[in-house]
């Protein structure tokens, strides 16, 4: 399925994280795929209300959880840059969805970074 939402199509997940040499690109990129990912789901599922909502973002949290791995690995970190950028784009994704009353951190509410 490729995504139908225009904002979504021009919208550069995580560039913050791509400026920066801390955080290697190959990490970074399975990231991106995370978000987009999410966005396929929701463009499929159609979450009627937040709850549903925040159910397939708690699955995409979960996947960042284990991302946390990989960077680690590479001599990263989910730190304070990358939190705000990814809890950010989580926000994006909810508003371009129409879920501007969607709560921050409720949509990475199983976050562990």
């Amino acid at each position: 399925m490729s995504i139908a939402n225009q904002q979504v199509m021009g919208y550069a997940f995580l560039h913050g994280l791509y400026a920066d040499a801390y955080f290697p690109d190959r990490v970074v990129d399975k990231g991106r795929k995370i978000l987009l990912d999410l966005c396929e789901r929701i463009e499929a599922e159609q979450p009627s209300d937040l709850t549903a909502l925040y159910a397939l973002t708690e699955a995409a949290t979960k996947q960042f959880n284990a991302l946390e791995e990989e960077f680690e690995a590479a001599g990263s970190e989910i730190e304070t840059v990358a939190r705000e950028e990814i809890a950010e784009d989580f926000w994006f994704v909810a508003t371009a969805y129409g879920f501007g009353d969607a709560e921050v951190e409720a949509l990475i509410a199983a976050r562990e970074w």
